[in-house]
Protein backbone atom coordinates (compact mmCIF):
# COMPACT_ATOMS: atom_id res chain seq x y z
CA UNK A 1 0.00 0.00 0.00
CA UNK A 2 1.53 3.46 -0.71
CA UNK A 3 0.58 6.28 1.40
CA UNK A 4 1.55 10.15 1.59
CA UNK A 5 2.95 11.97 4.84
CA UNK A 6 -0.44 12.14 6.49
CA UNK A 7 -0.92 8.41 6.26
CA UNK A 8 -3.91 8.90 3.05
CA UNK A 9 -3.37 6.15 0.83
CA UNK A 10 -1.82 7.94 -2.29
CA UNK A 11 -4.40 6.88 -5.34
CA UNK A 12 -3.00 7.38 -9.51
CA UNK A 13 -3.99 6.76 -12.96
CA UNK A 14 -4.74 8.06 -15.92
CA UNK A 15 -8.78 9.65 -16.65
CA UNK A 16 -9.83 9.93 -19.92
CA UNK A 17 -12.00 12.96 -21.02
CA UNK A 18 -14.29 11.84 -23.69
CA UNK A 19 -17.25 13.02 -25.76
CA UNK A 20 -18.77 14.56 -28.79
CA UNK A 21 -17.19 17.63 -29.99
CA UNK A 22 -17.57 21.55 -28.24
CA UNK A 23 -19.00 19.74 -24.79
CA UNK A 24 -15.73 21.50 -23.05
CA UNK A 25 -12.87 18.72 -22.20
CA UNK A 26 -10.30 21.15 -23.05
CA UNK A 27 -12.28 23.21 -20.72
CA UNK A 28 -12.45 21.17 -17.81
CA UNK A 29 -8.42 19.64 -18.40
CA UNK A 30 -7.41 23.49 -17.95
CA UNK A 31 -9.88 24.43 -15.01
CA UNK A 32 -8.66 20.87 -12.85
CA UNK A 33 -5.00 21.51 -13.32
CA UNK A 34 -5.09 25.11 -12.99
CA UNK A 35 -3.15 26.06 -16.09
CA UNK A 36 -4.61 27.42 -20.08
CA UNK A 37 -2.94 23.94 -21.29
CA UNK A 38 -5.05 22.69 -24.04
CA UNK A 39 -6.13 24.67 -26.47
CA UNK A 40 -9.86 26.58 -27.08
CA UNK A 41 -12.50 27.83 -28.92
CA UNK A 42 -16.08 28.22 -30.02
CA UNK A 43 -15.40 26.10 -32.72
CA UNK A 44 -15.96 22.18 -32.62
CA UNK A 45 -13.35 19.73 -33.18
CA UNK A 46 -10.80 22.05 -32.05
CA UNK A 47 -8.77 19.06 -30.44
CA UNK A 48 -7.18 17.08 -32.61
CA UNK A 49 -4.57 15.21 -30.64
CA UNK A 50 -4.50 13.71 -27.15
CA UNK A 51 -3.32 16.36 -24.50
CA UNK A 52 -2.48 15.07 -21.27
CA UNK A 53 -2.63 17.69 -18.07
CA UNK A 54 -1.14 16.15 -14.36
CA UNK A 55 -2.76 16.98 -11.45
CA UNK A 56 -0.85 16.25 -8.12
CA UNK A 57 -2.62 16.92 -4.77
CA UNK A 58 -2.32 15.17 -1.29
CA UNK A 59 -4.06 12.61 -2.66
CA UNK A 60 -2.30 11.19 -5.46
CA UNK A 61 -1.81 12.18 -8.89
CA UNK A 62 -4.51 12.47 -11.55
CA UNK A 63 -3.70 12.52 -15.44
CA UNK A 64 -6.06 13.90 -17.48
CA UNK A 65 -6.24 13.35 -21.01
CA UNK A 66 -8.43 15.51 -23.46
CA UNK A 67 -8.93 13.90 -26.19
CA UNK A 68 -10.29 14.73 -29.68
CA UNK A 69 -14.41 14.80 -29.94
CA UNK A 70 -16.08 11.80 -31.66
CA UNK A 71 -17.58 12.60 -34.68
CA UNK A 72 -17.86 11.12 -38.23
CA UNK A 73 -14.97 11.23 -39.88
CA UNK A 74 -14.49 12.23 -43.70
CA UNK A 75 -10.68 11.91 -44.02
CA UNK A 76 -7.55 10.06 -42.98
CA UNK A 77 -7.03 12.96 -40.27
CA UNK A 78 -10.55 12.35 -38.85
CA UNK A 79 -10.07 8.85 -38.75
CA UNK A 80 -6.99 9.20 -36.58
CA UNK A 81 -9.02 11.48 -34.20
CA UNK A 82 -11.40 9.22 -33.33
CA UNK A 83 -9.18 6.34 -33.39
CA UNK A 84 -7.19 8.63 -30.63
CA UNK A 85 -9.78 9.28 -28.52
CA UNK A 86 -11.13 5.64 -28.40
CA UNK A 87 -7.79 4.48 -27.50
CA UNK A 88 -7.64 6.61 -24.56
CA UNK A 89 -10.86 5.78 -23.34
CA UNK A 90 -9.80 1.97 -23.72
CA UNK A 91 -6.57 2.53 -21.72
CA UNK A 92 -7.54 4.90 -19.25
CA UNK A 93 -8.76 3.64 -15.43
CA UNK A 94 -11.49 6.17 -15.23
CA UNK A 95 -13.72 7.25 -18.10
CA UNK A 96 -15.36 10.96 -18.02
CA UNK A 97 -17.94 10.72 -20.77
CA UNK A 98 -18.80 14.90 -20.54
CA UNK A 99 -22.31 15.94 -22.74
CA UNK A 100 -23.97 19.47 -23.19
CA UNK A 101 -26.50 19.18 -20.95
CA UNK A 102 -28.57 22.07 -23.05
CA UNK A 103 -28.69 19.20 -26.00
CA UNK A 104 -30.97 15.93 -26.09
CA UNK A 105 -29.15 13.34 -24.73
CA UNK A 106 -30.96 10.38 -26.95
CA UNK A 107 -29.15 11.85 -29.64
CA UNK A 108 -26.02 11.31 -27.55
CA UNK A 109 -26.77 7.61 -26.73
CA UNK A 110 -26.17 5.32 -29.01
CA UNK A 111 -22.49 7.43 -29.05
CA UNK A 112 -21.44 7.09 -25.83
CA UNK A 113 -22.54 3.27 -25.42
CA UNK A 114 -20.35 2.32 -29.04
CA UNK A 115 -17.58 4.18 -27.12
CA UNK A 116 -17.51 3.33 -23.32
CA UNK A 117 -15.08 0.30 -22.53
CA UNK A 118 -16.41 -1.94 -20.52
CA UNK A 119 -13.55 -2.87 -18.29
CA UNK A 120 -13.16 1.09 -16.48
CA UNK A 121 -14.97 2.84 -14.49
CA UNK A 122 -17.11 5.59 -16.46
CA UNK A 123 -18.72 9.14 -14.90
CA UNK A 124 -21.38 10.83 -17.27
CA UNK A 125 -20.81 14.98 -16.90
CA UNK A 126 -23.47 16.82 -17.37
CA UNK A 127 -22.07 20.31 -18.60
CA UNK A 128 -22.46 23.49 -18.83
CA UNK A 129 -25.28 23.32 -16.09
CA UNK A 130 -24.94 27.45 -15.66
CA UNK A 131 -26.79 27.60 -18.93
CA UNK A 132 -30.42 26.01 -17.91
CA UNK A 133 -32.50 26.07 -15.36
CA UNK A 134 -32.01 23.43 -11.96
CA UNK A 135 -35.26 22.12 -11.94
CA UNK A 136 -34.24 20.45 -15.23
CA UNK A 137 -31.30 18.64 -13.75
CA UNK A 138 -32.79 16.19 -11.68
CA UNK A 139 -35.42 14.83 -14.29
CA UNK A 140 -32.56 14.41 -16.60
CA UNK A 141 -30.56 12.59 -14.11
CA UNK A 142 -33.23 10.56 -13.08
CA UNK A 143 -33.87 9.37 -16.66
CA UNK A 144 -30.38 8.56 -17.12
CA UNK A 145 -29.71 6.34 -13.77
CA UNK A 146 -30.24 2.71 -14.35
CA UNK A 147 -30.47 2.39 -18.20
CA UNK A 148 -26.61 3.04 -18.46
CA UNK A 149 -23.17 1.42 -16.81
CA UNK A 150 -22.04 5.00 -15.71
CA UNK A 151 -20.86 4.92 -11.86
CA UNK A 152 -21.51 8.57 -11.32
CA UNK A 153 -23.47 11.20 -13.26
CA UNK A 154 -22.52 14.27 -11.96
CA UNK A 155 -23.72 18.07 -12.95
CA UNK A 156 -20.72 20.40 -13.27
CA UNK A 157 -20.37 23.82 -15.00
CA UNK A 158 -16.29 23.79 -16.31
CA UNK A 159 -16.22 27.43 -17.33
CA UNK A 160 -17.38 28.29 -13.82
CA UNK A 161 -15.70 26.06 -11.82
CA UNK A 162 -19.17 24.49 -10.38
CA UNK A 163 -19.45 21.08 -8.61
CA UNK A 164 -16.21 20.12 -9.61
CA UNK A 165 -15.21 19.61 -5.67
CA UNK A 166 -17.31 17.08 -5.53
CA UNK A 167 -16.32 15.30 -9.15
CA UNK A 168 -13.21 15.66 -7.89
CA UNK A 169 -13.70 13.37 -4.63
CA UNK A 170 -15.24 11.02 -6.52
CA UNK A 171 -12.63 10.63 -8.90
CA UNK A 172 -10.14 10.01 -6.11
CA UNK A 173 -12.27 7.28 -4.83
CA UNK A 174 -12.54 5.60 -8.31
CA UNK A 175 -8.51 5.78 -9.54
CA UNK A 176 -6.74 2.20 -8.22
CA UNK A 177 -3.81 2.98 -5.16
CA UNK A 178 -0.26 3.22 -6.48
CA UNK A 179 2.14 5.81 -6.04
CA UNK A 180 2.79 8.99 -8.13
CA UNK A 181 3.27 8.39 -12.00
CA UNK A 182 5.33 11.72 -12.58
CA UNK A 183 7.56 14.30 -10.85
CA UNK A 184 5.02 16.50 -8.49
CA UNK A 185 5.80 19.77 -10.31
CA UNK A 186 5.01 18.84 -13.34
CA UNK A 187 1.62 19.54 -15.48
CA UNK A 188 2.23 17.62 -18.40
CA UNK A 189 4.21 15.04 -20.48
CA UNK A 190 3.74 16.71 -23.67
CA UNK A 191 6.94 18.13 -25.42
CA UNK A 192 7.30 21.94 -25.64
CA UNK A 193 7.61 21.72 -29.40
CA UNK A 194 4.15 20.40 -29.05
CA UNK A 195 2.40 22.82 -26.86
CA UNK A 196 4.14 25.64 -28.96
CA UNK A 197 2.23 24.08 -32.15
CA UNK A 198 -0.93 23.81 -30.89
CA UNK A 199 -0.87 27.39 -29.33
CA UNK A 200 -0.34 28.41 -33.06
CA UNK A 201 -2.74 26.61 -33.97
CA UNK A 202 -5.20 27.69 -31.63
CA UNK A 203 -4.72 31.04 -32.36
CA UNK A 204 -5.42 30.20 -36.05
CA UNK A 205 -9.19 28.53 -34.86
CA UNK A 206 -9.60 32.13 -32.67
CA UNK A 207 -8.79 34.43 -35.92
CA UNK A 208 -10.14 32.59 -38.64
CA UNK A 209 -13.54 31.14 -40.21
CA UNK A 210 -14.44 28.92 -42.37
CA UNK A 211 -12.31 26.22 -43.40
CA UNK A 212 -9.58 27.84 -43.06
CA UNK A 213 -8.48 26.68 -39.29
CA UNK A 214 -9.63 23.22 -40.37
CA UNK A 215 -6.88 23.16 -43.36
CA UNK A 216 -4.24 24.46 -40.93
CA UNK A 217 -1.06 22.28 -39.80
CA UNK A 218 1.60 23.93 -37.42
CA UNK A 219 5.63 22.66 -38.10
CA UNK A 220 8.11 23.72 -35.59
CA UNK A 221 11.12 24.41 -37.71
CA UNK A 222 13.57 25.44 -34.65
CA UNK A 223 13.44 26.22 -31.34
CA UNK A 224 16.55 27.19 -29.72
CA UNK A 225 17.50 29.42 -26.85
CA UNK A 226 18.72 33.01 -27.97
CA UNK A 227 21.47 33.85 -24.98
CA UNK A 228 22.86 36.76 -26.21
CA UNK A 229 19.24 37.94 -26.01
CA UNK A 230 17.81 35.50 -23.55
CA UNK A 231 14.76 35.10 -25.83
CA UNK A 232 13.50 31.87 -27.00
CA UNK A 233 13.77 31.26 -31.20
CA UNK A 234 10.50 29.63 -32.18
CA UNK A 235 10.44 29.41 -36.30
CA UNK A 236 7.01 27.76 -37.21
CA UNK A 237 5.21 27.06 -40.72
CA UNK A 238 1.68 26.49 -40.68
CA UNK A 239 0.35 25.04 -43.90
CA UNK A 240 -2.67 25.33 -45.52
CA UNK A 241 -4.08 23.09 -48.17
CA UNK A 242 -4.62 25.88 -51.05
CA UNK A 243 -3.08 29.06 -51.73
CA UNK A 244 -6.43 31.00 -51.41
CA UNK A 245 -5.85 29.77 -48.03
CA UNK A 246 -2.65 31.24 -47.87
CA UNK A 247 -3.90 34.97 -49.19
CA UNK A 248 -6.55 34.87 -46.09
CA UNK A 249 -3.74 33.16 -43.66
CA UNK A 250 -1.33 35.62 -44.36
CA UNK A 251 -3.52 38.88 -44.55
CA UNK A 252 -3.19 42.53 -46.32
CA UNK A 253 0.13 43.40 -45.93
CA UNK A 254 1.34 40.19 -43.39
CA UNK A 255 -1.41 41.80 -41.02
CA UNK A 256 -3.30 38.30 -40.03
CA UNK A 257 -0.43 36.66 -39.47
CA UNK A 258 1.34 38.71 -37.56
CA UNK A 259 -1.98 38.76 -35.23
CA UNK A 260 -2.03 34.91 -35.07
CA UNK A 261 2.36 35.42 -34.67
CA UNK A 262 1.46 38.37 -31.71
CA UNK A 263 -0.94 35.84 -29.38
CA UNK A 264 0.18 32.78 -30.24
CA UNK A 265 3.84 33.90 -28.34
CA UNK A 266 1.90 35.71 -25.34
CA UNK A 267 0.42 32.18 -25.15
CA UNK A 268 3.22 30.65 -25.13
CA UNK A 269 5.45 33.30 -22.84
CA UNK A 270 2.71 33.31 -20.08
CA UNK A 271 3.23 29.03 -20.22
CA UNK A 272 7.26 28.98 -20.53
CA UNK A 273 7.72 32.12 -18.34
CA UNK A 274 10.50 33.13 -20.47
CA UNK A 275 10.53 35.61 -23.50
CA UNK A 276 10.10 34.35 -26.77
CA UNK A 277 10.64 35.52 -30.89
CA UNK A 278 8.01 33.90 -32.80
CA UNK A 279 8.73 33.68 -36.59
CA UNK A 280 6.07 32.53 -39.09
CA UNK A 281 6.00 31.43 -42.29
CA UNK A 282 2.50 30.31 -43.95
CA UNK A 283 3.24 27.71 -47.00
CA UNK A 284 0.82 25.17 -49.08
CA UNK A 285 0.27 21.74 -48.99
CA UNK A 286 -2.29 20.50 -51.22
CA UNK A 287 -4.72 17.83 -49.12
CA UNK A 288 -2.50 17.28 -46.42
CA UNK A 289 -5.32 16.01 -44.65
CA UNK A 290 -5.69 13.20 -47.09
CA UNK A 291 -1.88 12.64 -47.26
CA UNK A 292 -0.38 9.68 -44.49
CA UNK A 293 2.69 10.81 -45.43
CA UNK A 294 2.10 14.37 -44.90
CA UNK A 295 -0.05 13.59 -41.65
CA UNK A 296 3.32 11.45 -40.17
CA UNK A 297 5.37 14.50 -40.96
CA UNK A 298 3.07 17.10 -39.33
CA UNK A 299 3.35 14.77 -36.26
CA UNK A 300 -0.09 12.67 -36.30
CA UNK A 301 1.14 9.23 -35.14
CA UNK A 302 -0.64 7.72 -38.14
Amino acid sequence: MHTSPNSIETRSGFVSLAGEPNVGKSTLLNRLIGEDLAIISPKPQTTWQVVRGILTTDRGQAIFVDTPGIHQSRDILGSYMVTAARSANFDADLVFWMVDCRKDLVLSEQVFLDHLPDRSPAFLLLNKVDLIPRLHLLPMIERIQGRYPFKEIVPISALKGENLDRLMELTWKYLPPGPLLFPPDQLSDQPEREIVKEFIREQVFLLTHQEIPYSTAVMIEEMRERTERKKLYISAIIFVERKSQKGILVGKKGAMVKRIGTAARDRIESLLGVPVYLELRVKVRDEWRKKRSSLKEFGFNI
